[in-house]
């Protein structure tokens, strides 16, 4: 796979996927202010994070053929007041986006906001 943009990975998408993926990650960058944006080949992701180190990642965007996902690290750490958090891996939580109503829903800028401030609890105790 010799992609190099984030437009050129999601063109290996449904249509619909790529739209919803570009839309979410609109939401994404307006939420989280001077977040970096890194698109991982290996893992068919895009990552957002505050460095290169996984430590500091927020959330990722998780393409598929069948649809896309918004996907937390340290999801278990995250208020949920809506229950939109799924998955019970040990330190990642994902929502399963269905429809662009759902990317710009309140829920979705909630769950980002309350993650960047579970990150930020986390960087002050280091």
């Amino acid at each position: 796979m010799n992609t190099t943009t984030i437009e050129d990975f999601l063109a290996l998408y449904p249509a619909s996927v790529q739209k919803n993926a570009l839309l979410l990650r609109q939401v994404i960058l307006r939420q989280l202010p001077r977040i970096g944006e890194q698109l991982d080949l290996p893992a068919k992701m895009i990552a957002y994070s505050y460095s290169p180190s996984y430590a500091d990642l927020i959330c990722v965007i998780l393409p598929s053929k069948k649809g896309l996902k918004l996907g937390f690290n340290k999801g278990p750490e995250i208020p949920d007041p809506e229950g939109l958090l799924q998955g019970t891996a040990k330190t990642t939580r994902y929502v399963v986006i269905d429809n662009p109503d759902q990317i710009t829903s309140p829920g979705i800028t909630k769950l980002l906001t309350a993650a960047l401030k579970q990150y930020e609890k986390r960087k002050a105790r280091l």
